[in-house]
């Protein structure tokens, strides 16, 4: 398994800066050639590889028109014609739904499936015209980026310490040196990426070598609920990243005053500009209006909520060998009209980062990740299994007279959901909350229940019990 890091460049010299931003301009535009010429279905869709490119290339003499080394524009090839091979595969989970409809015979679901993975699908007229409904002709939106192959750059620590990358120019034998701001040498094929007078270094590594993936797992097996205070809340109990909360809400906060402050500006250089005062609005616009701090500062805020989701899985996965989590790529829609501050401090909730979070240090740490069904599990009492209210931090079950923490008790039930007969991962929400009525009713009736699911949740008695009503 492979992990992306991340090396920033520190005080790079302005005129190194340009000459790489002019460099990613050129191969841009081998980018954009090369969706142009083969982001269709007789391009990359054919079976076309970025070698034949190439080959076609040196042999018309396309590749002189660019202005760049030969190394930099065939790893730029190379590049583009992997996003369109990606972006092909996108549209083929579409057609293999589209299969599934059109037939129940499994020879011949089988065989358009193996057509559609040998790039064999022309031939196959209803594949071909599924697959020109879902895969639409994209273009390149990239012009900042350089691909660098890894025996075309050199490190070297300088007196100070400072680590140096040199990397290809747009001249052959001369070399661009960019001070990096860490120690870690990068490996493998990087990637820079130029934004605001800074060049970021991507690189992978084996995640095998990293510290935190030979750390041994738990044994237990717990439910977590993925909440806003904290980053997540086991079964048993126990509160991990509780400091996400406060992240979120200081960001947001941080972001109403100053978008507050940058709408006053706007509004003044509009009102120049009316005036004719040009060079008014323009002074505004360039000094208090500009994106490179806002982006920097951004940049920071994810880094560190990133760094307070990991910590707190890999506190989870300390204890438990087997994660019940929430599937978190369903969305459900809320019909309470929530007010405007809300709404700005949950549009920040990282519900994607979360998942990525536990699916990589799960599979690196060895632990085993099983994600359910979440439907109405805040909404309902793990005890006795009844819909209950949610105030906050708290859930009041009014059968059990009990005021449960509201995150707690969606862990617990999220831990119990793992092993419920009756309610699948993709079970619609309708079918799940008539389940969980049905046997919110035969409880009351006295009636045996009839279905097998577990009615006491395992170690549902440890869960603190706030107040009784």
């Amino acid at each position: 398994m492979k992990v992306t890091r991340i090396a920033y460049s520190a005080r790079l010299n302005p005129g190194k800066y340009a000459a790489l931003v002019e460099q990613a301009r050129r191969l841009g535009r081998v980018r954009s050639e090369v969706w142009q010429r083969y982001g269709a279905i007789n391009g990359v869709g054919s079976g076309l590889r970025d070698r034949q490119v190439r080959d076609r290339w040196l042999a018309d003499g396309i590749h002189v028109q660019f202005g760049v080394l030969a190394n930099a524009w065939k790893e730029t090839v190379r590049d583009a014609v992997a996003d369109i091979a990606a972006n092909m595969e996108a549209a083929k989970v579409d057609v293999r739904r589209a299969v599934s409809q059109r037939t129940n015979d499994p020879g011949e679901r089988q065989r358009m499936f193996t057509a559609l993975r040998a790039d064999q699908w022309a031939s196959d007229p209803f594949l071909a015209r599924q697959m020109r409904k879902h895969w639409k002709r994209g273009r390149n939106r990239t012009h900042d980026q350089i691909v660098v192959r890894a025996d075309k750059y050199h490190t070297a620590v300088d007196g100070w310490g400072r680590l140096w990358l040199a990397v290809p120019g747009l001249e052959p034998r001369k070399m661009v040196r960019i001070p990096l701001s860490t120690t870690v040498t990068p490996t493998g094929t990087l990637r820079l990426i130029l934004r605001g007078g800074r060049v970021e270094v991507h690189y992978q590594i084996d995640a095998a070598q990293m510290r935190s993936s030979q750390r041994p797992c738990g044994e237990a097996t717990v439910g977590v609920d993925k909440g806003y205070t904290e980053a997540l809340t086991d079964s048993d109990g126990q509160p991990h990243g509780e400091q996400l909360g406060v992240l979120l809400s200081s960001e947001s906060d941080r972001l109403k005053e100053r978008n507050r402050r940058r709408a006053k500006l706007r509004s003044i250089a509009n009102t120049a500009a009316r005036r004719g005062d040009h060079a008014k609005a323009h002074r505004v616009k360039v000094n208090n209006l500009g994106t490179v701090k806002r982006d920097r500062q951004a940049a920071r805020h994810r880094a560190r909520v990133r760094t307070e989701i990991f910590t707190a899985v890999h506190e989870v996965v300390d204890k438990a060998a087997t994660v019940v989590a929430e599937d978190l790529t369903t969305r459900f829609t809320s019909r309470r009209k929530l007010p405007k501050n809300m709404n700005r401090r949950l549009a920040a909730w990282t519900r994607g980062v979360t998942a990525e979070a536990l699916k990589s240090v799960s599979e690196r740490r060895g632990s085993a990740l099983v994600p359910v069904n979440a439907a109405y599990t805040s909404q309902t009492c793990h005890q006795c299994g009844a819909f209950g209210r949610r105030s906050g931090d708290r859930f009041h079950c009014t059968r059990c007279g009990v005021v449960w923490q509201a995150d707690v008790n969606a862990a617990i039930n999220i831990l119990h959901r793992a092993g419920d007969p009756d309610i699948a991962l993709h079970t619609p929400h309708q079918r799940v909350k008539q389940i969980l009525q049905d046997r919110t009713d035969r409880h009351r009736t006295r009636l045996p229940v009839q279905d097998s699911s577990p009615r006491l949740p395992l170690g549902g008695e440890r869960t603190i019990r706030t107040a009784r009503l």
